[in-house]
C-alpha cells in the first residue's frame, strides 16, 4: 500500500455558505440537493474560519451551489482576509456577480475568481445555463477589467465545457475572451458526479481528497465536493473542530482505503470513476524524485 503525500492540515478548505443556485444547468445535480438550511448560520461559517486561521488555507465559499447568491459574500471575504495567510478563490455563474458586488469583491480582498461561463454562442449559452447571455458577459468582462486596474494580483479565469459539436465555437470563445486579457482562458471536460451512471467500482487512489476539506451548508463534512447525496459523512463542525475531523478515524479510514485502491469498500466511492486515466505510477515516481509534486502539475 502507498500513502499520499496528506499533509498535516488542510490546504484548500471549501465552505457551502448556501445551497441557492440561480442557473439550471442540465449537468449540475444542484437541482436534486435537499439539505437545509438554504444558507449556513454566521456561528458555522465563523467557526470554520476561526479554527483554521494562519495555517495558510485557500477557502473556497462555495461547493454545490452559486456563491455570490449569498449575499453576506462580501461580509465573509473580508472575515476570511483577516487572516494574511489566508486566500479566498471563486467558481461562479457570473450573473449574481454584478459591477458593485464586483468592486465590493475586489476591495475586500478576492484572489481568484473563475467564471464558468460555457458558451460563446448564445444558443449553446442558453442551453447549458439557463441564465441571462447579457448579464453574464457584461458582468464578467467588468469584473476582467476591474480586477487588472486594481493593481491588485487577482487570478481571473473564464471556463467553457468541450461540449460535443463545439469545437469552432471554443475557438471563437478563446479569441473573444484573450482579447479581454483574463489571467487564462480554459476549457474543461465534463465530468460525472459518484453514482451517475457508474456500475461498478474502479478501484484505484484518489486525489481530490489529499488537502481539501468540504462543508455542507448544515456545517457536516463530506469526503468529498463531488458527494451531491451526502453519501460519505466524515464529521460535523458543530459537533467536533475542523482538526479533529481532518485528523479523525472516518477520515483516517477512508483515506487507507484509498491509498490501497479500494473504493469499492466506501459507499461514495464505490460508482465513482474519477482519475481513472490518470498515470499514479507516475504520481509516486514525481513524488519520491522530488518530494514536491502539486496536483496542479497532474491534472
Amino acid at each position: 500500500m502507498r500513502r499520499m503525500p496528506y499533509p498535516k492540515v488542510p490546504k484548500y478548505i471549501q465552505i457551502e455558505t448556501t445551497i441557492a443556485c440561480n442557473a439550471t444547468c442540465w449537468f449540475c445535480p444542484q437541482k436534486y440537493a435537499t439539505r437545509r438550511p438554504m444558507f449556513m448560520e454566521e456561528r458555522v461559517w465563523k467557526k470554520i474560519i476561526d479554527e483554521t486561521r494562519g495555517i495558510g488555507a485557500t477557502y473556497r465559499p462555495f461547493i454545490l451551489n452559486e456563491p455570490f447568491v449569498d449575499k453576506r459574500m462580501t461580509k465573509i471575504i473580508k472575515y476570511i482576509k483577516e487572516d494574511p495567510t489566508a486566500v479566498v478563490e471563486f467558481n461562479t455563474n457570473g450573473e449574481p456577480l454584478t459591477p458593485k458586488r464586483a468592486d465590493e469583491i475586489i476591495d475586500a480582498g478576492v484572489d481568484a475568481v473563475r467564471f464558468s461561463v460555457d458558451g460563446f454562442h448564445r444558443e449553446t449559452f442558453d442551453e447549458a445555463r439557463g441564465i441571462s447571455y447579457d448579464k453574464v458577459y457584461a458582468n464578467v468582462e467588468y469584473f476582467i477589467k476591474a480586477a487588472n486596474n486594481s493593481g491588485k494580483d487577482i487570478l481571473t479565469e473564464v471556463r467553457m465545457i468541450r461540449l460535443p459539436g463545439t469545437e469552432q465555437e471554443q475557438e471563437e470563445f478563446r479569441d473573444y475572451w484573450t482579447a479581454r486579457n483574463p489571467t487564462q482562458v480554459l476549457f474543461t471536460d465534463l465530468y460525472r458526479y459518484p453514482w451517475e451512471g457508474q456500475t461498478e467500482a474502479l478501484n484505484l487512489p484518489c486525489l481530490k481528497i489529499i488537502d481539501q476539506m468540504f462543508f455542507y451548508v448544515d456545517g457536516r463534512a463530506t469526503l468529498c465536493c463531488w458527494d451531491s447525496k451526502e453519501r460519505q459523512i466524515v464529521g460535523d463542525v458543530k459537533e467536533q473542530t475542523v482538526m479533529e475531523i481532518w485528523n479523525g478515524e472516518v477520515m483516517r479510514h477512508c483515506r487507507e482505503l484509498l491509498d490501497a485502491g479500494k473504493r469499492s469498500e466506501i459507499h461514495l466511492c464505490s460508482r465513482c470513476d474519477a482519475y481513472q486515466n490518470f498515470d499514479f505510477n507516475a504520481f509516486y515516481s514525481q513524488l519520491d524524485k522530488d518530494g514536491k509534486m502539486t496536483l496542479q502539475d497532474l491534472t
